[in-house]
C-alpha cells in the first residue's frame, strides 16, 4: 500500500462525521470544564458507536453490531454514573471543583484547544471499530475476542463503582479496600484499560495499512496514559486524606495501584506521568 493509499484509508470522508459527532457531544465541557474528560467522554463514545452503526450498519456482521452496541453501552454507563455521582455526592462535587481550580475562570482559548484534542482522541480510541466497518466488516475471531473482553471490562468497571459507592456509604471517611479493591487499588481504571484493549484487539486482522494501525495504537496509548494519570491523581489525593493512617499505608504498599498481579504500587514519583 502506497503512502497516499494508506492515508486515504485512514481518513475516509466519513471520518469527519465521526469527528463531528464526538465534537458535538463532548462540547458539554464548555458548560463545565471537567466534563470534557468525564461526562462528555461518555457521551462521545456512545455517539461514536451509534454513528458507526448508522453509517455502515447495513453491511456489518452481527459482531460488528455488537462492538458498536458495546461502545454505546459503555458511554451511557460511564456518563450516567458520573452524572448520578455528582448529583448524589457532595464530596465528589468538591473533588470536581478542586480539579478545575475551585471555580477559577478558564480562558476560552484553552477550552477550545482541549476540546479539539479530546475530540481527536475519542475518535482515535473508537477507530478499530470504525475501520472495521469502513473496511468491510466480516466478523471473525478478533471481533468475538474483542467483544468478550469489552463485556468483561464493563462488568469489572460497574462492579468496582458499585462496591466503592457501597463502601463510602457505610464509612465516608475511610478508603475502600473491599471487594475488587483488595486486589488492585483502581479496579475501575483497570476496567477502562481492559475495555479499550478489547477495542484494539477487535481491529486485529481488519486494520489496513500502517496509517490505520498508527491511529488505532496512538488512540489506545493515549487512553492508557490518561488512566495512569488518573491513578496518580487519585493516589496523591488519597495520600493527603489517609496518609496518616497506618492501615492505608500498608494497603497502598502491598496492593498494586492499577494492574493486578503487577507489583507497581506507587505513581506519585513517576516523572513520565504529568498531572
Amino acid at each position: 500500500m502506497s503512502f497516499s493509499e494508506a492515508i486515504n484509508a485512514a481518513f475516509p470522508a466519513s471520518v469527519w462525521i465521526l469527528l463531528a459527532v464526538c465534537a458535538v457531544l463532548s462540547a458539554v465541557g464548555f458548560y463545565k470544564f471537567v466534563y470534557f474528560l468525564s461526562v462528555g467522554y461518555g457521551f462521545a463514545v456512545t455517539g461514536a458507536g451509534v454513528a458507526i452503526l448508522v453509517l455502515y450498519g447495513s453491511g456489518m456482521s452481527i459482531w460488528g453490531w455488537v462492538l458498536c452496541a458495546l461502545l454505546a453501552v459503555y458511554g451511557i454507563r460511564l456518563g450516567g454514573f458520573l452524572l448520578w455521582r455528582e448529583i448524589k455526592s457532595a464530596s465528589y462535587r468538591k473533588t470536581l471543583n478542586e480539579a478545575t481550580g475551585n471555580g477559577k475562570p478558564i480562558p476560552l482559548f484553552v477550552k477550545v484547544v482541549i476540546w479539539l484534542c479530546v475530540v481527536v482522541m475519542y475518535a482515535m480510541q473508537v477507530s478499530p471499530v470504525f475501520y472495521r466497518a469502513v473496511n468491510g466488516d466480516a466478523g471473525g475471531p478478533t471481533a468475538v475476542a474483542g467483544a468478550c473482553i469489552m463485556v468483561l471490562a464493563l462488568v469489572l468497571e460497574s462492579t468496582a463503582d458499585k462496591q466503592k459507592s457501597a463502601a463510602k456509604k457505610e464509612n465516608p471517611h475511610r478508603f475502600c479496600d473491599t471487594g475488587l479493591y483488595r486486589f488492585v487499588r483502581c479496579p475501575n481504571y483497570l476496567g477502562e484499560v481492559l475495555f479499550w484493549t478489547g477495542v484494539l484487539i477487535s481491529g486485529i486482522g481488519v486494520l489496513q495499512g500502517w496509517a490505520q494501525w498508527t491511529v488505532a495504537v496512538i488512540g489506545y496509548l493515549l487512553i492508557v496514559y490518561v488512566m495512569f494519570s488518573g491513578a496518580k491523581r487519585l493516589e496523591i489525593r488519597q495520600n493527603k486524606n489517609y496518609g496518616a493512617d497506618p492501615a492505608y499505608r500498608t494497603y497502598a504498599d502491598t496492593t498494586p495501584i492499577l494492574l493486578t498481579f503487577i507489583p507497581l504500587y506507587h505513581l506519585t514519583d513517576a516523572k513520565f506521568i504529568v498531572v
